[in-house]
């Protein structure tokens, strides 16, 4: 299984420097109607998180979905659902990467998922605060931190200062007013 896994990690870390994402951060940026942000996903602690991110972005998944989940002080989360909250298709899940190194801290960018560990699909969220709590344990799996907020933690701030509230299928925790991802795209890549 552990061969399986190193040969899995190679050839998705051997994609992504083919496409010229190398094992350094790639960058993408968001336009949203709340402003623009962007991020820096680390390639090398969570190639597969990474590729896989990078995949949806190019693929225009983003463009025209929600931030659907605000929660202050807590995170908000979005890529996963359009503004009428009908939710759109995605790829394969990706396995859960959360014993990278990285944590969940203020800033940093983390993949949803469900109760089960590896169903981290195309939904992020980015962290308000050190959520500590959503890191892995020797007793359980955590939620994957693949990168963070390099440019425009302000944007963030602003949509998390939303008013939230029921909206479409969401009973709560939803911006009464949609924000959405008009655009993102990869706009560097160390190599």
């Amino acid at each position: 299984m552990r061969a399986l896994l190193v040969l899995l990690l190679t050839a998705v870390t051997g994609l992504a420097a083919a496409q010229g994402y190398g094992p350094g951060p790639v960058q993408v940026r968001f336009e949203t109607t709340a402003g623009a942000f962007t991020v820096a996903l680390d390639g090398q602690r969570a190639p597969l998180s990474t590729a896989n991110f990078v995949r949806y972005v190019n693929s225009g998944h983003y463009e025209g979905t929600v931030f659907h989940r605000v929660v202050a002080d807590f995170v908000v989360q979005g890529g996963g659902h359009t503004v009428d909250g009908s939710e759109k298709p995605t790829g394969d899940p990706v396995p859960n990467e959360s014993g990278n190194g990285l944590t969940n801290r203020r800033g940093t960018v983390a993949m949803a998922r469900t109760g089960d560990p590896h169903s981290a699909t195309a939904q992020f969220y980015v962290n308000l605060a050190d959520n500590l709590n959503l890191d892995p344990r020797p007793d359980r799996w955590g939620y994957a931190v693949i990168g963070q907020v390099v440019q425009g933690m302000e944007v963030i701030e602003r949509i998390a200062a939303t008013p939230t509230g029921a909206r479409g299928p969401f009973p709560q925790d939803a911006p009464l007013e949609p924000i959405v991802i008009i655009r993102a795209e990869v706009v560097g890549a160390a190599q």
